[in-house]
This record gives structure tokens, sequence and C-alpha cells, in this order.
């Protein structure tokens, strides 16, 4: 039924919390479990009819790309580790840049995801609002079906 597993990484341990739901349903399935992570650069608006200095953020997108790498790779050592048959399951891990959101849907469509298991962050009320949702943002633009997992308590 499942052949390719999408799970998508911020870096975050909430995020993460998707691992042992797709690890659990590779192994159920023999799929290919594809870590993605994506790197959102930085842009910073002056607000109109403000004097004064004008705040510059740069960001190197190619050494974020690196670090992200780095992170994936090290999230797929750990799930090869942990007691899972690399021929059982086949991790790998891709960094796009660009909208996480955007970038997620359309890796699932371009890597003919069979489905995208992820993690919310539990943020609701106005911290939703300000920060917006990934997750609610790919459930509803995905074209395959998408395994929300609640986040856990922070405490």
């Amino acid at each position: 039924m499942y052949r390719e597993i999408l799970v998508p990484l911020d870096g975050s341990v909430l995020a993460e919390g998707a691992l042992p739901h797709a690890r659990e349903m590779a192994k159920a399935f023999g799929a290919r479990v594809t870590l993605f992570s994506v790197v959102e650069p930085v842009s910073v608006y002056p607000q109109t009819g403000i004097a004064g200095p004008v705040l510059s953020i740069s960001m190197n997108v190619e050494e974020e790309m690196e670090k992200a790498r780095q992170y994936l790779e090290k999230v797929a050592d750990d799930l090869r580790t942990e007691g899972v048959e690399v021929r059982e399951i086949q991790v790998r891990g891709v960094v796009r840049e660009g909208d996480a959101a955007s970038e997620i849907c359309d890796y699932a469509q371009e890597s003919h995801a069979d489905i995208i298991v992820m993690s919310t962050h539990g943020r609701s009320g106005i911290q939703r609002w300000v920060y917006g949702s990934v997750a609610d943002r790919v459930l509803r633009a995905a074209k395959v079906p998408v395994l929300l997992i609640r986040a856990q308590s922070r405490e």
C-alpha cells in the first residue's frame, strides 16, 4: 500500500515525533522513507511610514542547506541503527529552498510519495494565526494522504 513515505523535518524535536510512526509504517509495508527539509530564506521588509535604520538580515542559503543535509543524514543514521534493516527501510534525505508547505507538496507529487507523515507543532490560537501552520497548509494542499502526528507536550 505504501512504497514511499515522505517525512518533512525542520530540525525540531516536535517534528521528529513523526519518525517512530514513519519507521513502523516502513517496516510494515517495506517502504522507503524520504526525510525532507526546507530552508526558507529570510526576508525582512521595511514598514512604510517608519523612519530609521532598516533591519538587514543576510542568510547564507547554501550553508543552511548543508546544515540541513547533515541533520538529515544524522537522523537517517539514527533510523538505521534503531534495529531497522537497511533493506527493509531505505532512508534518503532531500533538502529544498523555498516555502515549506509548497515545497513539501511539490516534492510529494514529484517523487510519487504515497503518504506524508509529519508532526504538528501544537500551536493554537494567536500563535497559529501569527506563525501559520505548515502542517495545516500541507493537509489542505497535498494530493496524497497526510498523517498528522499531534505534538507531544513540551514539559
